[in-house]
Protein backbone atom coordinates (compact mmCIF):
# COMPACT_ATOMS: atom_id res chain seq x y z
CA UNK A 1 0.00 0.00 0.00
CA UNK A 2 1.41 3.39 -0.89
CA UNK A 3 1.76 6.02 1.80
CA UNK A 4 -0.89 8.72 1.92
CA UNK A 5 -0.46 12.37 2.79
CA UNK A 6 -0.79 13.98 6.24
CA UNK A 7 1.40 11.38 7.94
CA UNK A 8 -0.49 8.20 7.10
CA UNK A 9 1.85 5.24 6.68
CA UNK A 10 0.65 1.75 5.88
CA UNK A 11 1.66 -1.46 7.60
CA UNK A 12 2.89 -4.24 5.34
CA UNK A 13 0.68 -7.26 4.81
CA UNK A 14 1.69 -10.33 6.78
CA UNK A 15 -1.28 -12.59 6.18
CA UNK A 16 -2.34 -11.88 9.76
CA UNK A 17 -3.46 -8.67 11.37
CA UNK A 18 -0.42 -6.43 11.74
CA UNK A 19 0.09 -4.27 14.80
CA UNK A 20 -1.30 -0.80 14.34
CA UNK A 21 0.82 2.28 14.62
CA UNK A 22 -0.66 5.72 15.29
CA UNK A 23 0.84 8.71 13.55
CA UNK A 24 0.44 12.49 13.77
CA UNK A 25 -3.12 12.12 12.56
CA UNK A 26 -5.63 10.06 14.55
CA UNK A 27 -5.73 7.26 11.97
CA UNK A 28 -3.75 4.03 11.71
CA UNK A 29 -3.76 1.48 8.90
CA UNK A 30 -2.98 -2.24 9.17
CA UNK A 31 -3.29 -5.11 6.72
CA UNK A 32 -4.71 -8.57 7.00
CA UNK A 33 -4.26 -10.31 3.67
CA UNK A 34 -6.26 -8.34 1.09
CA UNK A 35 -8.07 -6.28 3.76
CA UNK A 36 -6.96 -2.83 4.91
CA UNK A 37 -7.98 -2.09 8.50
CA UNK A 38 -8.45 1.63 9.08
CA UNK A 39 -8.70 2.60 12.76
CA UNK A 40 -9.35 6.11 14.02
CA UNK A 41 -8.86 7.28 17.59
CA UNK A 42 -9.72 10.62 19.17
CA UNK A 43 -10.62 9.66 22.74
CA UNK A 44 -12.88 9.87 24.55
CA UNK A 45 -15.60 10.77 22.05
CA UNK A 46 -13.93 10.31 18.64
CA UNK A 47 -15.27 13.70 17.55
CA UNK A 48 -15.17 14.27 13.79
CA UNK A 49 -13.21 17.26 12.55
CA UNK A 50 -11.62 18.17 9.23
CA UNK A 51 -8.27 16.52 10.04
CA UNK A 52 -9.95 13.22 10.96
CA UNK A 53 -12.16 13.06 7.88
CA UNK A 54 -9.26 13.98 5.60
CA UNK A 55 -7.05 11.33 7.23
CA UNK A 56 -9.69 8.64 6.73
CA UNK A 57 -10.03 9.84 3.13
CA UNK A 58 -6.27 9.50 2.66
CA UNK A 59 -6.42 5.92 3.96
CA UNK A 60 -9.28 5.13 1.58
CA UNK A 61 -7.41 6.67 -1.36
CA UNK A 62 -4.35 4.59 -0.52
CA UNK A 63 -6.47 1.44 -0.44
CA UNK A 64 -8.04 2.31 -3.80
CA UNK A 65 -4.56 2.75 -5.27
CA UNK A 66 -3.23 -0.58 -4.02
CA UNK A 67 -4.19 -3.57 -6.24
CA UNK A 68 -3.59 -5.92 -3.30
CA UNK A 69 -6.32 -4.29 -1.21
CA UNK A 70 -9.78 -5.66 -2.00
CA UNK A 71 -11.79 -4.54 1.05
CA UNK A 72 -11.58 -2.09 3.94
CA UNK A 73 -12.63 -2.35 7.58
CA UNK A 74 -13.36 1.01 9.22
CA UNK A 75 -13.32 0.97 13.01
CA UNK A 76 -12.55 3.20 15.99
CA UNK A 77 -11.01 2.84 19.42
CA UNK A 78 -12.91 3.34 22.66
CA UNK A 79 -16.55 2.93 23.69
CA UNK A 80 -17.98 5.42 21.16
CA UNK A 81 -17.76 4.90 17.41
CA UNK A 82 -18.02 8.63 16.68
CA UNK A 83 -19.96 11.27 18.61
CA UNK A 84 -20.12 13.58 15.59
CA UNK A 85 -18.72 17.09 15.35
CA UNK A 86 -18.07 19.09 18.51
CA UNK A 87 -20.33 22.01 17.57
CA UNK A 88 -19.74 23.82 20.87
CA UNK A 89 -15.93 23.91 20.73
CA UNK A 90 -14.68 22.97 17.28
CA UNK A 91 -17.51 23.36 14.79
CA UNK A 92 -16.14 22.41 11.34
CA UNK A 93 -19.14 23.98 9.62
CA UNK A 94 -18.71 27.46 11.13
CA UNK A 95 -15.75 28.47 8.99
CA UNK A 96 -15.21 31.73 7.15
CA UNK A 97 -15.01 31.09 3.43
CA UNK A 98 -15.68 33.07 0.25
CA UNK A 99 -19.23 33.03 -1.06
CA UNK A 100 -19.85 30.26 -3.56
CA UNK A 101 -17.05 28.00 -2.30
CA UNK A 102 -17.60 24.62 -0.70
CA UNK A 103 -16.94 23.92 2.96
CA UNK A 104 -13.70 21.90 3.38
CA UNK A 105 -15.28 19.56 5.93
CA UNK A 106 -18.05 18.62 3.51
CA UNK A 107 -15.63 18.37 0.59
CA UNK A 108 -13.72 15.78 2.62
CA UNK A 109 -16.93 14.07 3.78
CA UNK A 110 -18.30 13.75 0.25
CA UNK A 111 -14.96 12.40 -0.96
CA UNK A 112 -15.32 9.40 1.35
CA UNK A 113 -18.26 8.26 -0.77
CA UNK A 114 -15.97 8.17 -3.82
CA UNK A 115 -14.03 5.19 -2.41
CA UNK A 116 -13.98 2.33 -4.93
CA UNK A 117 -13.03 -0.40 -2.45
CA UNK A 118 -15.87 -2.04 -0.47
CA UNK A 119 -16.05 -0.85 3.15
CA UNK A 120 -17.27 -2.67 6.26
CA UNK A 121 -17.74 -0.55 9.40
CA UNK A 122 -17.45 -2.01 12.91
CA UNK A 123 -19.76 -0.01 15.20
CA UNK A 124 -19.09 -0.67 18.88
CA UNK A 125 -21.02 2.26 20.41
CA UNK A 126 -22.81 5.46 19.54
CA UNK A 127 -22.72 6.84 15.98
CA UNK A 128 -24.13 10.34 16.36
CA UNK A 129 -24.59 13.13 13.81
CA UNK A 130 -21.52 13.17 11.60
CA UNK A 131 -20.65 9.82 13.20
CA UNK A 132 -23.83 8.41 11.69
CA UNK A 133 -22.77 9.93 8.38
CA UNK A 134 -19.40 8.22 8.69
CA UNK A 135 -21.10 4.88 9.35
CA UNK A 136 -23.25 5.41 6.24
CA UNK A 137 -20.13 5.69 4.07
CA UNK A 138 -19.66 1.95 4.54
CA UNK A 139 -21.37 -0.66 2.39
CA UNK A 140 -22.02 -2.81 5.46
CA UNK A 141 -22.26 -2.12 9.18
CA UNK A 142 -21.47 -4.77 11.79
CA UNK A 143 -22.58 -3.61 15.24
CA UNK A 144 -22.43 -4.61 18.88
CA UNK A 145 -25.61 -4.54 21.00
CA UNK A 146 -24.29 -1.38 22.68
CA UNK A 147 -24.34 0.55 19.40
CA UNK A 148 -26.74 3.47 18.98
CA UNK A 149 -27.53 5.46 15.84
CA UNK A 150 -28.64 9.06 16.21
CA UNK A 151 -29.44 11.83 13.75
CA UNK A 152 -29.48 14.43 16.53
CA UNK A 153 -29.51 17.57 14.40
CA UNK A 154 -32.97 18.95 15.23
CA UNK A 155 -32.18 18.54 18.94
CA UNK A 156 -29.37 21.02 18.26
CA UNK A 157 -31.57 23.41 16.28
CA UNK A 158 -29.67 22.35 13.19
CA UNK A 159 -30.11 20.75 9.75
CA UNK A 160 -28.67 17.28 9.00
CA UNK A 161 -25.27 17.25 7.32
CA UNK A 162 -22.66 14.80 5.97
CA UNK A 163 -25.11 13.78 3.24
CA UNK A 164 -27.37 12.10 5.81
CA UNK A 165 -30.49 13.81 4.45
CA UNK A 166 -29.98 11.84 1.22
CA UNK A 167 -28.05 8.68 2.14
CA UNK A 168 -29.99 7.50 5.19
CA UNK A 169 -33.22 6.93 3.26
CA UNK A 170 -31.34 4.88 0.66
CA UNK A 171 -30.45 2.47 3.47
CA UNK A 172 -33.59 2.34 5.62
CA UNK A 173 -36.31 3.93 3.49
CA UNK A 174 -37.88 7.38 3.46
CA UNK A 175 -40.27 7.06 6.40
CA UNK A 176 -37.72 5.63 8.82
CA UNK A 177 -35.14 8.21 7.72
CA UNK A 178 -37.73 10.96 8.23
CA UNK A 179 -38.49 9.60 11.70
CA UNK A 180 -34.81 9.62 12.69
CA UNK A 181 -34.16 13.09 11.25
CA UNK A 182 -37.26 14.79 12.72
CA UNK A 183 -37.18 13.24 16.20
CA UNK A 184 -33.45 12.85 16.95
CA UNK A 185 -34.47 9.47 18.38
CA UNK A 186 -31.70 7.11 19.54
CA UNK A 187 -32.06 3.90 17.53
CA UNK A 188 -30.82 0.86 19.40
CA UNK A 189 -28.74 -1.77 17.62
CA UNK A 190 -31.54 -4.34 17.58
CA UNK A 191 -33.96 -1.96 15.88
CA UNK A 192 -31.24 -0.77 13.52
CA UNK A 193 -30.73 -4.39 12.49
CA UNK A 194 -34.47 -4.80 11.87
CA UNK A 195 -34.42 -1.68 9.69
CA UNK A 196 -31.36 -2.74 7.67
CA UNK A 197 -29.12 -0.04 9.08
CA UNK A 198 -27.07 -2.82 10.69
CA UNK A 199 -26.19 -5.89 8.61
CA UNK A 200 -24.89 -8.09 11.43
CA UNK A 201 -25.37 -7.82 15.19
CA UNK A 202 -22.67 -9.57 17.22
CA UNK A 203 -21.32 -9.49 20.80
CA UNK A 204 -18.81 -6.71 21.43
CA UNK A 205 -15.95 -9.12 21.98
CA UNK A 206 -16.48 -10.56 18.47
CA UNK A 207 -17.19 -7.28 16.69
CA UNK A 208 -13.85 -6.67 15.02
CA UNK A 209 -13.38 -10.31 14.12
CA UNK A 210 -16.82 -10.47 12.47
CA UNK A 211 -16.27 -7.22 10.56
CA UNK A 212 -12.93 -8.54 9.34
CA UNK A 213 -14.50 -11.89 8.37
CA UNK A 214 -17.12 -10.11 6.25
CA UNK A 215 -14.43 -7.99 4.60
CA UNK A 216 -12.39 -11.13 3.89
CA UNK A 217 -15.45 -12.78 2.36
CA UNK A 218 -15.81 -9.82 0.00
CA UNK A 219 -12.08 -9.85 -0.71
CA UNK A 220 -12.29 -13.51 -1.74
CA UNK A 221 -14.31 -12.58 -4.81
CA UNK A 222 -12.84 -11.62 -8.17
CA UNK A 223 -11.62 -8.06 -7.44
CA UNK A 224 -12.47 -6.50 -10.80
CA UNK A 225 -15.94 -8.01 -10.72
CA UNK A 226 -16.50 -6.91 -7.12
CA UNK A 227 -15.56 -3.31 -7.87
CA UNK A 228 -17.61 -3.28 -11.06
CA UNK A 229 -20.71 -4.67 -9.36
CA UNK A 230 -20.36 -2.29 -6.43
CA UNK A 231 -19.99 0.71 -8.74
CA UNK A 232 -23.14 -0.28 -10.62
CA UNK A 233 -25.17 -0.69 -7.44
CA UNK A 234 -23.91 2.52 -5.78
CA UNK A 235 -24.69 4.48 -8.93
CA UNK A 236 -24.43 8.24 -8.53
CA UNK A 237 -24.00 8.17 -4.74
CA UNK A 238 -20.84 10.31 -4.73
CA UNK A 239 -22.39 12.99 -6.96
CA UNK A 240 -25.59 12.87 -4.89
CA UNK A 241 -23.66 13.48 -1.67
CA UNK A 242 -21.73 16.34 -3.26
CA UNK A 243 -24.98 18.06 -4.23
CA UNK A 244 -26.69 17.27 -0.95
CA UNK A 245 -23.88 18.55 1.27
CA UNK A 246 -23.98 21.86 -0.62
CA UNK A 247 -27.69 22.12 0.17
CA UNK A 248 -27.22 20.97 3.75
CA UNK A 249 -24.51 23.59 4.30
CA UNK A 250 -26.74 26.37 2.97
CA UNK A 251 -29.45 25.39 5.44
CA UNK A 252 -26.98 25.03 8.29
CA UNK A 253 -25.45 28.44 7.56
CA UNK A 254 -28.58 30.39 8.46
CA UNK A 255 -29.59 28.06 11.28
CA UNK A 256 -26.20 28.64 12.92
CA UNK A 257 -27.27 32.24 13.51
CA UNK A 258 -30.53 31.39 15.28
CA UNK A 259 -31.25 31.52 19.00
CA UNK A 260 -32.56 27.95 18.76
CA UNK A 261 -29.16 26.66 17.63
CA UNK A 262 -27.41 28.35 20.57
CA UNK A 263 -30.03 26.90 22.90
CA UNK A 264 -29.73 23.45 21.32
CA UNK A 265 -25.98 23.31 21.87
CA UNK A 266 -26.39 24.48 25.49
CA UNK A 267 -29.14 21.93 26.10
CA UNK A 268 -27.10 19.02 24.74
CA UNK A 269 -24.05 20.03 26.77
CA UNK A 270 -26.22 20.36 29.88
CA UNK A 271 -27.99 17.06 29.14
CA UNK A 272 -31.49 18.52 29.16
CA UNK A 273 -34.29 19.03 26.61
CA UNK A 274 -33.99 22.17 24.52
CA UNK A 275 -36.31 25.09 25.21
CA UNK A 276 -36.87 26.25 21.65
CA UNK A 277 -38.72 29.39 20.59
CA UNK A 278 -38.57 29.26 16.79
CA UNK A 279 -36.13 32.20 16.65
Amino acid sequence: MRSASRGLVSVASTGQTASMTHYADPVAVARDGHVAIVTFSRPPHNFADLALIQAIGDAFAAADGDPDVRAIVLQSDGRIFCAGADLARDNPIATDQPAGTRNPFYVAAAQLFAVQTPVVAAIQGSAVGAGLGLALVADFRVAAPEARFVANFVALGFHPGFGISAVLERVIGRQRALLMNLTARRIKAEQAAEWGLVDALVPADRLRAEALALAQEIAAGAPLAVRSTRATMRGDLFALVQRQTDHELAEQAWLLKTADFAEGVRAVNERRPGRFTGR
